[in-house]
């Protein structure tokens, strides 16, 4: 049995006992949060309604909050003398799956 989820602007899929690093979400290492499916896969049976796939419970745990690498952003206009260089590094969390419907991780 595996989920698809949405959270920060993003679709995953997940299954239980999954690890995955989402965008920074409120709270600390240990707590849980609940995330929304929008469609669910049982085998043969498959809920591809956000509605009905919404009363599907996906749970998670968070691991860690941390940052992500280095992204470099450089713009450079030719014969402009125009160059600028930025950096960004990303807030992320890395979650683990416990429990889609029914199905919890071991």
């Amino acid at each position: 049995m595996y989920a698809i989820v949405k959270t920060g602007g993003k679709q995953y899929k997940v299954s239980a006992g999954d690890c995955l690093n989402v965008e920074k979400l409120e709270g600390e290492a240990g707590d849980k949060v609940a995330l929304t499916a929008i469609a669910v896969v049982d085998g043969t049976n498959v809920v591809a309604d956000p509605a009905e796939a919404a009363k599907t419970k996906v749970e998670a745990t968070i691991v860690e909050q941390f940052k992500s690498d280095k992204v470099l952003v450089f713009k450079f206009k030719k014969r402009k003398n125009y160059k600028r260089t930025r950096g960004h590094r990303q807030n992320l969390t890395r979650i683990k799956i416990t429990a889609v419907g029914s199905e919890v991780a071991e």
